[in-house]
């Protein structure tokens, strides 16, 4: 395939993940981080993202599957969860955590295994999406192209 046609994949791909709400504008403030001194910038950040956020779902699923469940230590995974998919733009992980809180503070456990059902569901999502980003990203580097820089203007 023609690098011009992988970079226009690239671009319509990027904007479905906008426009699905999986990402917001912080993803974009990220890659503007990203220069030739630091090529890999976003997908380093990205995988210590994906690393947490193992180690965090299942912190919270054991957490729940206690008796006498701690829901503010609950709370507080869930809290770091957020921010870290804050961080990266993933939104709907981030919304999803808004929710999980909620029912942290109400002390709904029915209430919370759903949310954790949803984050989950959320948070492989949105890992699926973005390995294929960096693995169109890849091709286009391969290929000796360029990924183009987007603006949330669609």
């Amino acid at each position: 395939m023609e690098v011009g046609q992988m970079q226009r994949q690239w671009v319509d791909y990027t904007k479905s993940l906008f426009l699905e709400g999986l990402l917001d504008g912080q993803f974009l403030q990220l890659q503007q981080l990203q220069d030739d001194s630091n090529p890999d910038f976003v997908v380093e950040v990205v995988s210590l993202f994906f690393d947490d956020s193992e180690k965090l779902l299942n912190e919270i699923t054991r957490a729940l599957e206690q008796p006498g469940v701690d829901f503010k230590k609950i709370g507080a995974h869930v809290h770091q969860f957020k921010g870290s998919s804050s961080s990266v733009g993933a939104q709907r992980v981030k919304n999803g955590c808004i929710a999980f809180r909620n029912f942290c503070e109400e002390q709904n456990i029915e209430g919370c295994i759903r949310c954790l059902q949803q984050l989950k569901q959320e948070y492989y999502l949105v890992k699926n999406k973005l390995e294929t980003l960096f693995a169109m990203e890849q091709q286009i580097v391969a290929a000796g192209g360029s990924i183009p820089m987007l603006e949330l203007n669609f």
